[in-house]
């Protein structure tokens, strides 16, 4: 399989489904973070965390895949003639979302309370844990403008929303575990 097709040079790309729109169509830009945030999610597991964070970080990074898909495919030929979905994979589910409140859960009992926002970093991996987190909002965001002009599945848009509390709590545990300082936010009085 060749990787270049030459389709795309004149800038445009094909949806799942064969529509061709414009590179920089919202369609394009809300995978396209969803990759980028994919790529976060890669550096952070490549780095000296506990193993079941990189579990957890897998089965998200494949679970991004599928979000990327649903938003990859044109909405008019989701559905074949024949009555099927064109995504033939397993979609976003409710146990998906679930498992990452568990997650959220289990860290923050671990977790000093929390009394004022944090500046982001501290330490290499939680600032690119922070990063990732920024990258999950903006794909939100974009989804979230995608949606209210093409709808699509409802659970895709709320794993993106959790996820990013996922990652904000993640990097929080990430400071304790490593014993970073986490330096609060506390505005000047003027």
């Amino acid at each position: 399989m060749k990787i270049y097709t030459k389709t795309g040079d004149k800038g445009t790309t094909a949806l799942f489904g064969g529509t061709r729109v414009p590179k920089h169509h919202i369609r394009i830009d809300s995978y396209g973070t969803v990759d980028e945030l994919n790529s976060h999610l890669g550096l952070i597991r490549d780095q000296d965390i506990n193993p079941n964070y990189k579990d957890l970080l897998i089965i998200i990074q494949d679970r991004l895949f599928t979000v990327g898909a649903i938003l990859a495919t044109d909405p008019e030929k989701a559905i074949l003639k024949n009555g099927k979905e064109r995504l033939n994979i397993e979609k976003i589910s409710s146990e998906d979302i679930e498992r990452l409140e568990r997650e959220m859960d289990a860290m923050n009992d671990a977790l000093p309370p929390m009394t004022h926002f944090v500046l982001p970093g501290g330490h290499q991996t939680v600032s690119f844990c922070h990063i990732a987190r920024c990258v999950c909002r903006r794909a939100e965001r974009l989804a979230s403008a995608l949606n209210e002009l093409e709808p699509f599945e409802a659970n895709a848009l709320t794993y993106l929303n959790r996820l990013s509390d996922y990652l904000f709590v993640l990097a929080r545990k990430l400071s304790f575990d490593l014993q970073a300082n986490e330096i609060k936010w506390i505005p000047e009085k003027r």
